[in-house]
């Protein structure tokens, strides 16, 4: 009798479905740790890099691949800030509120930001490019006050920096 591989099946959730490299990458970073659930932080990230942001329906889907309760993804998705769980612009700006920001000019930052792009905190440009929001912070302490683009840290940034800072985003 011959022996058969079953083929991994995408898990699916309430309409969300995982993509089938997506389902593989998280049971890999899953196989380098001696509890599952530490690799929830990275499962999370491999959602977002494919969405944009981490929606409701992938949490019981990431869960079934870690072989842990939807509590506890949920946990770790709500806990760190670089996880988005509602739908952000093509670029997130993150603006430092820490003490040593807010003592080197985070205020006049943020106002500059705001006037700028035409949004608050917790916003996305009409055109869909800017979502900005704050994060406890960068640790750019030395640069406030500072804020990151994406994965690019900047600082000290002043309303000055401004325009062409952003004009490097499209």
């Amino acid at each position: 009798m011959m022996e058969t591989t079953p083929t991994p099946q995408t898990i699916t959730t309430d309409g969300f479905r995982l993509h089938p490299e997506d389902e593989a990458a998280m049971r890999a970073e899953a196989g380098h740790y001696e509890q599952p659930q530490a690799a929830c932080i990275e499962a999370l990230k491999i959602v977002q890099r494919r969405h944009g942001w981490v929606p409701d329906d992938a949490i019981p889907a990431i869960a079934r691949v870690l072989g842990v309760g939807p509590a506890s993804v949920e946990g770790v998705a709500t806990f760190y800030s670089l996880i988005f769980r509602q739908p952000v612009g093509r670029h997130v700006i993150l603006v430092c509120d820490s003490s040593s920001c807010f003592l080197t000019g985070f205020e006049q930052l943020r106002e500059a930001l705001s006037e700028r792009l035409g949004i608050g905190f917790g916003e996305t440009t009409a055109d869909g490019r800017f979502t900005l929001l704050p994060v406890c912070c960068l640790g750019a302490c030395d640069g406030g006050p500072a804020l990151m683009i994406d994965d690019d840290v900047y600082g000290p940034v002043g309303a000055e920096d401004l325009a062409d800072l952003l004009e490097g985003y499209s």
